[in-house]
């Protein structure tokens, strides 16, 4: 196969498909939705630049428990709009006062589920971050509402639409890289041992109660908020549930939505990091600093391993992806790398595809916003709909529930129970604290 006759099809043929999609058509259109941003920190301030660049957005309103980051959030939509947004710090008096017919939900992963489920209520569509909840009960609460209210939810899993993923999907389906045995994602990041980090008073301007909501109250730390919660299982799922949800996805896309593992096992833990420290003077993270899972398929196997220690020098190619191994050769699908193929026939050229990407954080943001508008006006489902990415977020929670239990466990994914195992199925969910009450119950 000539490398660049193939470059040139694959990187033309997703270059034709985007500039087909609906989306293109859509920004023609006349309607400016009103929108809100719950949830004003970094990630959720890069989805609403896409939200206000689309020209089809009038931010009325932010929230966040935090008005260190509310604050300058709504300056900088003033300054950008020339309109100052309302200020809330509970989501549920934007819903009720603002009535925006667009929400995003950009909050710590333990929100993300009742937030989306109020505000599909309210009426309004939601674009809400990934993992869209920490436990696979959440997530099918979240996919039941959407469709109880008929309302557009689309998730920001946006390796569904960058273009080097998608023209490497279609390479990878179109059987070029033959019949793939095996898939293998990974995370590699540095890192070392932890020191524990004194609590603090909660800062002025933060409601830490509100923060922690339904999820369990530790003392405020600035190693959990802003950006640290990721590493703490009581709001999130470390590294797996985090990065790994990216990943999961393209396995999951290539598999076929429809496609379950049968049975997870997953190991790990803290030698480097050393033992969790929550001794109410300080803390540390509490998630695996290295994890390795495997996934069970009907025809292939896929595993997920990360480290948040050693160096990346010695590793060959990216340091995050997925390789899929496959009978004409391997296939990497990358990040800012792009996407590579290396033919099992020494003789032929490697086929490589440079990624496509947007400023900042190198994201496709804006190809996912594009289409969620073009979903709502059309009514069709969107490409990272919030049933499909349910599907994968489970992998990776199905890869936590494993590490949690300490043993493998078999997985029915059409009524999404861990067979004959009461243990495990009191896993798929969690108690809410306080006034907050569990979806569905």
């Amino acid at each position: 196969m000539n490398s660049r006759r193939t470059f040139l099809k694959y990187t033309g043929g997703a270059t034709a498909s985007l500039l087909a999609a609906p989306w293109i058509r859509a920004q023609s259109r006349d309607r400016i939705y009103r929108t809100a941003l719950i949830g004003t920190g970094w990630w959720g301030m890069n989805i609403l630049g896409e939200a206000m660049r689309s020209g089809r957005c009038r931010v009325t309103s932010l929230c966040d428990v935090d008005a260190r980051l509310l604050k300058p959030a709504a300056q900088k939509v003033a300054d950008l709009t020339g309109n100052a947004p309302v200020q809330f710090q509970d989501f549920r008096e934007l819903l009720e006062k603002d009535r925006p017919e667009i929400v995003i939900v950009a909050t710590p992963d333990h929100w993300h589920p009742l937030i989306t489920i109020a505000a599909v209520e309210s009426g309004a569509h939601v674009y809400v971050e990934k993992p869209i909840g920490h436990t696979i009960h959440e997530g099918r609460a979240m996919v039941e509402a959407a469709r109880r209210t008929n309302r557009t939810v689309t998730v920001g899993t946006h390796r569904r639409v960058s273009p080097h993923n998608v023209s490497g999907m279609k390479f990878l389906q179109d059987g070029n890289a033959g019949k793939i045995g095996m898939v293998r994602a990974f995370v590699h990041y540095g890192g070392g041992p932890e020191t524990p980090t004194p609590n603090e008073p909660v800062p002025e301007g933060l409601d830490w109660d509100m923060w922690c909501g339904p999820a369990p109250l530790r003392p405020f730390n600035t190693r959990i908020h802003t950006r640290g919660f990721r590493q703490f299982l009581d709001y999130a799922n470390g590294t797996l549930g985090d990065w790994g949800i990216h990943w999961m996805d393209q396995i999951q896309w290539w598999a076929g939505d429809d496609v379950f593992p049968k049975r997870i096992f997953s190991t790990g833990g803290r030698p480097i990091a050393g033992q969790p420290v929550n001794d109410g003077l300080a803390q540390t993270t509490d998630a695996p600093d290295h994890q390795v899972a495997t996934f069970e398929f009907e025809d292939f196997t896929a595993t997920w391993e990360h480290r948040r220690f050693a160096g990346n020098d010695t590793d060959r190619g990216e340091n995050v992806g997925c390789y899929f191994y496959g009978t004409k050769g391997i296939f990497h699908m990358g990040w800012k790398g792009g996407w590579t193929f290396y033919p099992a026939n020494a003789k032929a050229e490697k086929i490589h595809v440079e990624p496509e990407l947007h400023e900042p954080d190198s994201q496709n943001i804006r190809e996912v916003w594009n289409d969620f508008l073009s979903s709502i006006e059309t009514g069709k489902r969107p490409v990272c709909d919030i049933e499909l990415i349910h599907r994968s977020t489970n992998l990776s929670l199905l890869g936590m529930l494993s590490f949690k239990l300490g043993r493998s466990i078999e997985w029915d994914g059409v009524h999404e129970r861990i067979p004959n195992d009461d243990e495990a199925n009191r896993l798929l969910h969690r108690q809410y604290r306080g006034e907050w009450k569990y979806p569905g119950t």
